[in-house]
């Protein structure tokens, strides 16, 4: 596989400023620039057009404008459009590394698969708030490692900020579904009943910016929570007792503070652990005081947020008979676009 066999495929909502960074790393990478790049304007009221004229002379740019129907719906529509064999699929808000082609098609020619994904870092430009959510996204004291840093994972579902799929993989099953967030683990489950194999490649890192404040954070890690439950819902061979973790953690949390009113002293000692690992680890890879104090307020958030989706979603689901695009249409993109 070559360069000339990849497309990229980005969407965009109202973000030129994020794009102009995204295209500015595609004009320093290592490799050879014999890429295509499709970038879909999803319905934006604040169009990328002129950024990505400056780079045109540069890169291989194909610019499609489409009404809104949300990412997944986006990527799919670059796909059916892109003239590659393999996809590598972009969140609008990552910038790459000068090596990232590099390893991907390295990786690739040495043990091909048809969809495989990579890890996300901060990058040193990154806000203090940025750096500590991301902490709180990938660490393994918080995801254990589902995220890309963790090698050892059996059956490792991409995510769609960066993640590869064959043209073979993409026609097979349609792509991504209208569910938001949540398409990219639906489709890595979809992939894998069809008997398509993933891969993570460590070293295909992006620098993902995650243009978010705290009360962003929590309404994304919410849907993560909620989105899980109706993932469960759809392929049931998925469920683990770890996605109750967050929920039973916060819980865990309310009853190790009342306890101390009455005495106990141990279920509190035992948090006290916890968030001092999570304060020692972040230290050490951040090598910020401030942002290893934040990276406790994004996981606290991280936790809440998300347990709180989960528990929210089952109770919605068991007492309610109606199905769950009627019960969380917030959580679904009507719209299709051809």
């Amino acid at each position: 596989m070559n360069t000339e066999d990849i497309s990229f495929i980005i969407p965009v909502f109202n973000r030129p400023d994020e794009i102009s960074e995204l295209l500015q790393s595609f004009s320093q990478l290592k490799s050879a620039k014999q890429f295509e790049i499709v970038i879909v304007e999803d319905g934006s009221t604040i169009a990328s057009d002129k950024v990505i004229e400056e780079y045109k002379e540069q890169l291989s740019i194909r610019y499609m404008v489409k009404e809104n129907s949300g990412p997944g719906d986006s990527r799919n529509y670059g796909m059916s459009h892109a003239k590659g064999q393999y996809f590598i699929i972009l969140d609008s808000d990552c910038i790459l590394p000068g090596n990232y082609l590099e390893n991907v098609l390295e990786s690739l020619n040495k043990d091909f698969v048809d969809c495989f994904g990579g890890p996300d870092a901060a990058h040193p430009s990154f806000t203090n708030i940025q750096k500590a959510i991301n902490f709180s996204m990938t660490s393994w004291l918080t995801t254990g490692g589902i995220r890309g840093k963790k090698r050892s994972i059996d059956k490792f579902q991409p995510r769609s900020f960066n993640m590869g799929l064959s043209r073979k993989a993409f026609e097979a099953t349609q792509g991504f579904g209208r569910i938001h967030p949540g398409e990219d683990p639906d489709l890595s489950i979809r992939l894998e009943k069809l008997g398509f194999k993933t891969k993570l490649i460590p070293e295909a890192y992006v620098y993902h910016k995650r243009r978010i404040s705290w009360s962003k954070f929590y309404f994304q890690v919410k849907k993560f929570g909620m989105v899980r439950v109706i993932l469960n819902k759809w392929h049931p061979q998925t469920k683990k007792l770890t996605y109750w973790f967050p929920t039973l953690f916060c819980l865990g949390a309310i009853l190790a503070i009342l306890a101390l009113f009455f005495g106990f002293y141990i279920p509190i000692y035992g948090y006290g652990i916890y968030f001092l690992l999570c304060l020692i680890t972040a230290m050490v890879l951040t090598k910020s005081i401030i942002v290893t104090l934040l990276s406790l307020v994004a996981v606290c958030i991280q936790f809440f947020g998300y347990g709180y989706g989960f528990l929210l979603a089952n109770i919605g689901l068991l007492l309610s008979d109606k199905n769950e695009e009627l019960l969380f249409p917030n959580l679904f993109f009507k719209q299709k676009v051809q």
